[in-house]
């Protein structure tokens, strides 16, 4: 795998999101390349990689990620990359903010995170 892409979207989100205090990935190739550690680490950005075979280290994302796919990606034709991504990002909207999660008792991920949220009704 290419590690430009993934470099680039660190870098995007280091700017967007500013520097988290750890940072995890699977130990592929692009993640352990010197250009993707060394934006972590040049942000003094503790490193975390899973165990090689570890699936329960990261079987959150792992389960989003099938989420994504099954409930967004797979049922869309998308045309552009830029339509890709507003769908997308529409869909993890719903995801956090509308969806319930039976893992999180039939809450959303933002009541479960930030509270019970106050739905505005529009008229």
């Amino acid at each position: 795998m290419e590690a430009a892409f993934c470099v680039e979207a660190l870098e995007e989100a280091l700017a967007k999101h500013g520097k988290p205090e750890i940072f995890n990935t699977d130990q592929g190739s692009q993640f352990t390349s010197l250009d993707f550690t060394s934006v972590l680490l040049d942000a003094k950005v503790m490193i975390s990689m899973d165990g090689k075979g570890a699936w329960r280290d990261n079987v959150f994302v792992e389960r989003l990620w099938r989420s994504v796919k099954y409930e967004e990606v797979y049922l869309r034709a998308y045309d552009t990359v830029s339509e890709a991504r507003a769908s997308i990002g529409r869909y993890l909207t719903f995801y956090n903010g509308r969806r319930p999660h039976s893992s999180l008792d039939g809450r959303t991920p933002d009541e479960a995170y930030f509270g019970k949220q106050e739905t505005a009704m529009a008229a």
